[in-house]
């Protein structure tokens, strides 16, 4: 039996490494190579001048684009080059937690089978509108943010050949670290699902999923996407979409409270360096991901009983 197990679930983590590096490898490989050239210069000059809309200064640009075209740890180390008030800081850790890494993850959420504009609508619409309110809302935190660490400088690479090989290194580390990740969290929802732990894991969940408008077999994904972040949440809603029958109307659901509140240990802690609140982050992303659910869940639901109502009247 546990052979059988393991195998199963081997190959699960092997199948959705591979459905899931396909898209990484090329997206993160792309992005690394623009990260070498004027591109991303060109594109925080392009936004610069937006940047008062949200209380901040012209440079704090660097950090937002840096995020959201590569990661959190990018635009953190740029953060941690500025002089800000922890205001500042807080508005654009807020932003960030909210998009960050829009290629590579969007890119995997779409093979769920979720439209690109919609996560793209969610992620980035969020944090435009954190922005502007917490930077009309919070009077305080005009002090110098203290920084906890400073990055170690990184030399500039030189030449197509470094560029490239770096390049190469960052995108398969991205899918490395996917495996490491995907491969062991498949062995051991299949070893769940053959011990009958998951139905229960799943019930002990129902009260959650329901309340946010899910059926049971999305609470997997949910916990997934939670502790390790939307694209490996996106792999196991892969799977879960081809084995347990989840349906189109709940993966959305599921990746758009996703989209809003994932990695929450990861995505939480790493801002703790630049000595914000982030107990706050933590809430404030929480608090909306469930209203936002909520609000689709209930629209949704609204929309499909007018529209058989409508379908009864018409016979």
């Amino acid at each position: 039996m546990w052979t059988l197990t393991l195998k199963k679930g081997l190959k699960s983590g092997l199948q959705t490494t591979w459905s899931l590096g396909k898209i990484i490898f090329p997206v993160t490989l792309i992005v690394a190579l623009l990260s070498h050239t004027p591109v991303l210069n060109w594109i925080t000059d392009f936004v610069t001048p937006f940047m008062k809309i949200f209380g901040l200064p012209g440079e704090a640009a660097i950090p937002l684009v840096l995020g959201n075209f590569l990661n959190l740890y990018a635009g953190i180390g740029a953060i941690l080059t500025l002089e800000l008030t922890v205001k500042e800081v807080f508005i654009i850790a807020m932003m960030l937690s909210f998009s960050h890494n829009l290629f590579v993850e969007s890119s995997v959420v779409v093979k769920v089978g979720v439209r690109m504009w919609l996560i793209l609508a969610v992620r980035i619409g969020l944090a435009v509108l954190s922005g502007v309110l917490i930077n009309l809302l919070w009077q305080g935190g005009t002090q110098k943010a203290q920084y906890g660490l400073i990055p170690p400088k990184e030399e500039a690479l030189t030449g197509i050949w470094e560029i490239s090989l770096d390049a190469l290194a960052t995108a398969g580390l991205g899918v490395l670290q996917l495996a490491i990740i995907v491969i062991p969290l498949m062995i051991g929802i299949q070893i769940l699902k053959d011990l009958k732990w998951f139905d229960l894991f799943s019930k002990w969940m129902a009260p959650v999923t329901r309340s946010l408008g899910m059926r049971e077999n999305t609470s997997v994904t949910l916990a997934a996407g939670l502790l390790f972040g939307l694209a490996y949440g996106a792999g196991v809603m892969i799977q879960a979409v081809k084995e347990d029958g989840v349906s189109r109307r709940d993966a959305t659901l599921a990746v758009i409270f996703l989209a809003t509140c994932h990695a929450v240990v990861e995505d939480t802690l790493i801002f703790a360096p630049l000595g914000i609140p982030v107990i706050y982050l933590l809430i404030i992303r929480l608090a909306l991901a469930i209203f936002i659910t909520i609000s689709v869940s209930f629209v949704w639901n609204r929309s499909e009983y007018v529209r058989r109502k409508g379908a009864t009247y018409e016979q």
